[in-house]
């Protein structure tokens, strides 16, 4: 008996619903993968984000560009990072455990510098060491790093290899004259370093701004201050900013150490 009119009406609505039942289920099946998706994505760029954040105050001053960045020796050995000498590192009694005055030429604009070999004997007498050897104006001249925000604005010299990495054979520790509340005055002479205590040697830098430095790795070895000059200085290197228009990077105006003379 063939079926009626009415009942295959109805069995073909009901495969029509059935149809709109399962594409309402599909969408709804991939509003909800895209939802979970998303949230994914969002969690993982807010980790992202802070890890970023944090990694940038870690870095800026150890392993960045060239590194906040100071960063001594982004390639320190693991003794260093273990937290021991490595290489030829020179005596600490070269300080003598008094002042050091001199003259520290960029691009020619000579600053008067300040060296405080008690307060600092081991890091002072590396930095007496390397300019006596004429490192500063040879291999180690190129001023890498210039950092323009708000909380630091410094530029950072003394790479061997001209971009934040290398060392003159030797790292160090421990840190020495660090400030207790992580403020580095306009003039301060800081080490920069890696993210390892004994991972200083050749390269400093110097703010030209006052600068709250993140110390979650301990802070940095002051050395001594910038005690004239520093005027000449912003005005015709650090206003002139970043080469690439960021707060962080390598100096507009290429920067060279012309003469650095301790006595």
């Amino acid at each position: 008996m063939a079926p009626s009119k009415n009942a295959e009406r109805e069995a073909r609505e009901a495969r029509d619903r059935l149809r709109r039942y399962n594409a309402r289920q599909a969408v709804h099946g991939n509003q909800l993968k895209r939802r979970r998706r998303d949230n994914l994505w969002a969690i993982i760029g807010v980790i992202v984000v802070v890890g970023l954040a944090t990694l940038t105050q870690v870095v800026y001053f150890t392993a960045g560009p060239g590194t906040p960045a100071p960063s001594a020796s982004p390639s320190a050995s693991p003794s260093a990072a273990a937290g021991a000498n490595t290489g030829d590192v020179p005596s600490k009694t070269i300080a003598a455990g008094r002042t050091w005055t001199g003259k520290l030429g960029l691009n020619g604009i000579t600053l008067g510098i300040s060296l405080d070999g008690k307060k600092a004997p081991q890091a002072v007498s590396a930095v007496i060491s390397l300019a006596q050897q004429g490192f500063y104006t040879s291999t180690g001249s190129s001023c890498h790093r210039l950092t323009t925000s708000d909380t630091a604005k410094l530029i950072q010299c003394g790479s061997v290899n001209g971009d934040g990495t290398g060392d003159p054979g030797f790292t160090f520790g421990p840190l020495e004259n660090v400030p207790s509340d992580g403020v580095y005055p306009a003039g301060t002479i800081a080490m920069a370093r890696g993210t390892g205590e004994y991972s200083q040697s050749s390269q400093f830098f110097i703010t030209y701004g006052d600068s709250t430095l993140a110390d979650a790795t301990g802070g940095y070895t002051v050395v001594g201050t910038v005690t004239s000059g520093l005027d000449a200085f912003v005005s015709q290197i650090a206003d002139k900013g970043v080469a690439d228009g960021s707060t962080d990077g390598t100096p507009a105006v290429p920067t060279k150490i012309t003469e650095l003379t301790v006595q």
